[in-house]
């Protein structure tokens, strides 16, 4: 009776790990289940935002930033300083192997145009160094609004991270649309969901980190708002 006690006893746990294990194994799909939908609606979401992106009608600002990654966007940031929507341009990011002379060739403008209103920034490598170069520029010269040039589908990841560099400077979206997701069917094209897709990603990724810093900050506001008062 003993030897069959045991038995049954470890029968019993077997049975209870399994029925544990199914449990975590359903509730662990269900969770991933969930957060694919919720990255799949999001990132339609996002592909949707991206797609409605326009630029303004009569744009006009301070000064432009362009942040480099295509040529077509150097050339929509010089023809609107040569518009006048505003008094200097920053191109950042340049290859340091590219020269504003080259830049000023490419885009057939004037040698007085760039020496008086062109500034070439050599530094960034990604967007984030976009948005700390252009943010250091915005600062030493004063600029309180700022036209931002670059791809449609790169525009929500380079204001996240200009507004968090420069949280008091207005930044007005100047989309390049290199391909109309509006009107084009882009699902069947593996190159444009890569694309979106990995910006997107980047995207989601800068969110969180600026959300879990935001948290952060506010926590250590709470914890020392009570030594800020027993001090007073």
């Amino acid at each position: 009776m003993t030897e069959r006690g045991k038995w049954r006893d470890r029968a019993a746990r077997r049975r209870r790990s399994r029925s544990l294990l199914r449990k975590i194994l359903r509730r662990g799909f269900f969770v991933l289940l969930t957060l694919l939908a919720i990255f799949v609606a999001g990132f339609l979401y996002f592909a949707d935002t991206v797609a409605s992106l326009q630029p303004p009608a009569a744009p006009k600002a301070d000064a432009i930033v362009v942040l480099t990654g295509g040529f077509q966007r150097i050339e929509q940031a010089v023809e609107l300083l040569k518009a006048g929507a505003g008094n200097r341009l920053l191109i950042s990011g340049v290859n340091p192997a590219t020269t504003g002379s080259q830049i000023r060739r490419n885009t057939q403008s004037s040698a007085d145009l760039f020496k008086c209103c062109v500034d070439i920034g050599h530094d960034a490598v990604d967007t984030i160094g976009n948005a700390t170069e252009a943010g250091q520029w915005i600062h030493d010269r004063g600029y309180r609004s700022v036209l931002v040039v670059t791809n449609n589908y790169h525009m929500p990841r380079s204001l996240l991270e200009l507004r968090r560099v420069r949280p008091d400077t207005e930044f007005i979206a100047y989309p390049v649309v290199n391909s109309d997701l509006k009107t084009s069917n882009w699902l069947r094209n593996p190159l444009f969901i890569k694309a979106i897709l990995l910006e997107y990603a980047k995207y989601s990724i800068a969110f969180l980190r600026d959300l879990a810093n935001t948290h952060l900050a506010n926590d250590s506001r709470t914890d020392a708002s009570p030594a800020i008062r027993a001090k007073e």
